[in-house]
């Protein structure tokens, strides 16, 4: 399986500073056994298409989910082949850290914590799993009833736990033993199951994707479900990931035409569909979240900066 890294640099007015990169914007898995490196340099306005910078390799274990954590040059993933044990890999010199065992099942969400070493892990073992990735213990244990997704709100102290595509429970990081504080049930849909959930930025909104053709977006502290977007296409019950923009104001989502559809979160109408000529389904779309840019890959990768008037 293959482990893709980018460097994006930010955007100036007359195109790209050439100055110390960010952090990488982010990273996926996908077929070939193959992690690799680029450093995209695109000129404002445009859409970006790189090769490899380096290569590594991950054939025996197989690469699924990946996250950056907060060390520079590290990720934690989790495998698809063998087992499905959390891997924590230096990308430096492409060595393993520690390992994470205790799913039984694929590993379907995978979270770092904002603000310090703790991540989140669930499984079609119909688990969570609490980490620290200082020690390869589970710090804690979840069972629920159904497929989970989960998410940390934007503090670091509360997260999210999607159940059954059907409900989403809210737990404080520091008592989650005790229970969840909250506890949302969403209408069942029949046609689709919960595949992702995300806090906005400003930790009002949550975002739930689905391997259907919609998704919906709910008020964080009520639970009500304020806008349900559709009208792209994935007849094929693919995951496909959503995402806010970092000013939490616009919702995006691939499709299985390999387009990006935008719609405002506020109103709910579709305001852009952006071709970026993906030859595939659109299953990872993620911003950079300290500069104006966005990548979308399927089996190739797409660059976006935005078009600045003068």
């Amino acid at each position: 399986m293959v482990i893709y890294v980018w460097n994006v640099l930010p955007c100036a007015k007359d195109g790209c500073g050439l100055g110390t990169p960010p952090p990488p914007l982010g990273c996926h898995g996908n077929d070939g056994g193959v992690a690799r490196y680029f450093h995209a340099h695109p000129s404002a306005g445009t859409i970006g298409y790189y090769g490899p910078k380096r290569t590594l390799y991950s054939k025996k274990y197989g690469v699924d989910l990946i996250r950056y954590t907060h060390a520079a040059n590290t990720v934690v993933y989790s495998s698809n082949k063998i087992d499905d044990t959390i891997r924590y890999l230096s990308l430096h010199d492409n060595k393993y850290i520690r390992y994470f065992h205790g799913h039984s099942k694929r590993v379907v969400a995978l979270c770092m914590s904002p603000v310090d070493d703790t991540f989140m892990s669930s499984s079609l073992d119909k688990t969570i799993r609490l980490w620290d990735l200082r020690s390869p213990n589970c710090q804690g244990l979840m069972h629920l009833q159904g497929r989970p997704t989960c998410s940390f709100d934007p503090e670091g102290l509360i997260f999210a736990a999607g159940v059954n595509s059907e409900i989403i429970k809210l737990y404080d990081l520091r008592s989650f033993d005790k229970g969840p504080f909250a506890t949302f049930k969403m209408q069942y849909e029949r046609t689709c199951e919960w595949t992702g959930l995300k806090f906005s930025n400003d930790g009002k909104l949550m975002l739930v994707s689905t391997n259907g053709g919609m998704v919906r977006l709910i008020d964080a502290f009520k639970g009500a479900v304020l806008q349900t977007f559709g009208g792209y296409n994935n007849n094929k019950g693919i995951s496909l990931e959503a995402s806010f923009t970092p000013d939490s104001q616009f919702v995006m989502i691939g499709s299985e035409d390999g387009k990006v559809h935008v719609w405002n979160a506020e109103s709910g109408l579709k305001v852009a569909v952006l071709d970026g000529k993906h030859t595939g389904p659109v299953s990872c779309l993620q911003f950079n979240p300290k500069f104006m840019t966005f990548a979308s890959a399927c089996s190739n990768m797409a660059f976006w900066l935005p078009t600045i008037d003068d």
